[in-house]
């Protein structure tokens, strides 16, 4: 779960990785924010030796999901709507904040399947 404190409560599942069903260089899956939270991927970072994937999905009509993207020191926006894919290159941060709670699969493909290898990014390093 994430930090009441910061609108990133969240429940994530993870469906093919090291301890659940595995896969040579296959990470994926699912994180559903819940009500009331908005954050994901916060503090945001990157994966230096493997790309990302997102689909986002339960956003409520109208409304969207500003996904940030780029390099930490030059980031851009990108705002998406229901069911709508993101790709993130390794040298991306990928962090996200909707205007309201929403859900979202990811897969991670690369040199390793290591869950917890990234590089995150303190909010004060984004620019």
């Amino acid at each position: 779960m994430g930090a009441a404190e910061t609108a990133n409560r969240r429940t994530i599942y993870k469906y093919i990785y090291a301890e659940g069903i595995q896969s040579c260089q296959l990470v994926m899956g699912l994180t559903q924010l819940l009500p009331g939270n908005v954050w994901n991927t916060m503090p945001a970072h990157t994966h230096d030796r493997r790309m990302e994937a997102y689909l986002y999905f339960s956003l409520p009509a109208g409304q969207r999901v500003l996904h940030l993207l780029g390099e930490p020191s030059e980031t851009r926006p990108l705002w998406v709507s229901n069911e709508q894919a993101i790709l993130s290159p390794p040298w991306s941060i990928h962090t996200g904040c909707g205007t309201a709670a929403y859900a979202f699969i990811w897969g991670m493909a690369g040199e390793n399947r290591e869950y917890t290898d990234m590089d995150t990014v303190p909010p004060h390093d984004l620019r």
